[in-house]
């Protein structure tokens, strides 16, 4: 193996993990509607409030993967855009999530992908909450070098602690 990228800093954050965020807003109808209208999924338990109400939902739901659209910045918090003038400013960032920066000294970042776990849809009026937790750090070389796998957990509930969402997101260091 090349040089050796997960030194004892790297391993010490895996397993870190945030405090539970509790979404700025409820889930409301206008932003389902707009998020159903963008995936392009017509489905009446997004919109019809008559039919939802009738369903085994009870009511209008939100789309399979909203909840992770439902965190808004809060009133009064720093815009992430304010830095967007500076000359190093690329909009990247080495900490995912409100997670600890993963310290590699490798000089570019690629997403590798997401993987979604439903349990639920997240039901309008609801709030929906999110942690984030390092699941793992690896290194392994490709023909090109070293890669550096940042594997990111988030976990996404209602506020009665009911599991909507799990998303797995890949990010790559190389």
């Amino acid at each position: 193996m090349s040089n050796e990228y997960i030194t004892g800093k790297v391993k010490a954050i895996i397993g870190a993990q945030t405090d539970w965020v509790t979404s700025t807003h409820p889930v409301e109808a206008s932003e389902v509607r707009r998020f159903h209208h963008a995936t392009m999924d017509d489905a009446r338990r997004y919109w019809d409030e008559d039919w939802a109400a009738t369903s085994r939902y009870g009511g209008l739901v939100a789309p399979p993967g909203f909840p992770v659209h439902a965190f808004r910045r809060p009133p009064a918090s720093p815009d992430p855009l304010d830095d967007m003038n500076k000359p190093d400013y690329d909009g990247l960032s080495r900490s995912f999530s409100g997670l600890p920066a993963v310290d590699v000294e490798l000089p570019r970042d690629l997403n590798g992908g997401y993987e979604y776990e439903l349990y639920r849809y997240a039901r309008v009026g609801e709030k929906v909450l999110r942690q984030a937790r390092y699941k793992d750090i690896v290194q392994r070389d490709g023909k090109s070098g070293p890669m550096v796998f940042v594997i990111i957990e988030e976990t996404y509930v209602n506020e009665k602690g009911e599991k909507l969402l799990k998303v797995t997101n890949t990010q790559i260091m190389r």
